[in-house]
């Protein structure tokens, strides 16, 4: 495994972590949410997400696992490794309660309606936990990221910048509810970018229990599961939050040109 691709990986980790301190910074220079636009990229992110898993990850699952295991054994551990990766980040979403987890949409607008001169316990809360249900769905994205972008740099960099792109509302999730409550930007902004480092975190705790038992099987076993956690995301996540902004029509245009780059990207590098 080349030590440049290693050190690409984590960086691509890093880099989609701290996207989700972007989205807090994004309610301090900005006064109102552009929903348009934030609808777009987040149908984009999930055309890339759900794009490359079926059509890459899923394949090469499939093919790797083929090899070591036969067509029958393969194919059957490879569907299971898809909806395990599901399994586990439905699990995750599952283990917080209903009205903690943050899957309606949350905009810069949202901090007119709040008094920051007037502590409110309730709303620290929400946003604590926001960011603590947030900093574990980070955690396994930062592991898929760190396998894709280690195995081929290709498919890894789109998959950043799609994890990127949805961190961006779930830090303005976790700093707005924490700004309305404290009065700060800093503690809003610094709590979100915190969030976010459970990305990278993931990235490092990958290669270090994973790396020594790399091989073709093993990763063919992770993309299946990468596969399964980005189409889960993408359907649970990424969709539903585009519509939550009303513009259902523009998120699938996103979504179809999603798909369009990541065809494109993967011609033009085989």
């Amino acid at each position: 495994m080349k030590e440049s691709n290693i050190v690409l990986a984590v960086g691509l980790a890093l880099f989609a972590g701290l996207s989700t301190g972007v989205g807090g910074l994004f309610t301090i220079f900005f006064r109102s949410t552009n929903k348009k636009l934030l609808s777009y990229a987040l149908g984009l992110s999930a055309g890339v997400m759900i794009y490359v898993s079926f059509v890459e990850l899923f394949a090469q699952s499939g093919d790797l696992l083929a090899e070591a295991y036969g067509p029958n054994v393969g194919g059957v551990i490879n569907v299971s490794s898809f909806f395990g990766g599901m399994l586990l980040i439905a699990i995750i979403d599952k283990l917080i309660p209903s009205y903690e987890n943050p899957h309606e949409a949350i905009t810069i607008e949202d901090l007119d309606s709040c008094d920051p001169k007037h502590s409110d316990r309730k709303l620290l809360r929400v946003g604590a936990v926001t960011a603590l249900v947030i900093a574990a769905h980070n955690f396994p994205e930062g592991i898929a990221t760190f396998i894709s972008a280690m195995q081929n740099p290709a498919t890894g960099i789109p998959i950043a910048f799609a994890v990127a792109i949805h961190n961006i509302p779930e830090g303005i999730a976790i700093a707005v509810p924490v700004h309305c409550a404290t009065g700060s930007r800093r503690k809003a902004v610094a709590l979100s970018f915190a969030s976010g480092l459970t990305e990278p975190l993931g990235a490092i705790a990958a290669y270090f229990i994973l790396m020594p038992f790399l091989n073709d099987t093993l990763f063919g076993i992770l993309f299946a599961g990468i596969a399964g956690i980005m189409v889960f995301i993408s359907f649970d996540e990424l969709l539903p939050t585009a519509r939550e902004y009303g513009e259902h029509h523009i998120s699938i245009y996103g979504l179809i040109t999603g798909m369009a780059i990541m065809a494109l990207s993967l011609i033009l590098v085989f």
